[in-house]
């Protein structure tokens, strides 16, 4: 399995989108502050992951992600929690 996953900076309030296949060790090096795009804006917290059959799948859907409609996804799927 794959995991597309959105990060949210607790600092600043930003998303960050990755995939991995470990999605525990994957966060404990964004924790950690091993990860360059990420170390600035610690702390974060995991708000969203979906699960993927294989790796294109997964990075298919981070670009998607990444796009102004991916971004609406995100905060359509998560309205209520983001908005508090």
């Amino acid at each position: 399995m794959y995991y597309t996953y959105v990060l949210q900076s607790e600092k600043d309030m930003k998303f960050y989108v990755g995939f991995t296949k470990n999605l525990k060790q994957r966060f404990d090096q964004h924790q950690k502050g091993l990860v360059d795009s990420t170390k600035d804006r610690r702390p974060l917290k995991i708000i969203y992951y979906e699960a993927c059959l294989n790796q294109g799948d997964a990075t298919k859907r981070e670009k998607y992600f990444k796009t102004y409609h991916g971004r609406m996804f995100i905060k359509r799927r998560l309205g209520s929690y983001l908005t508090g």
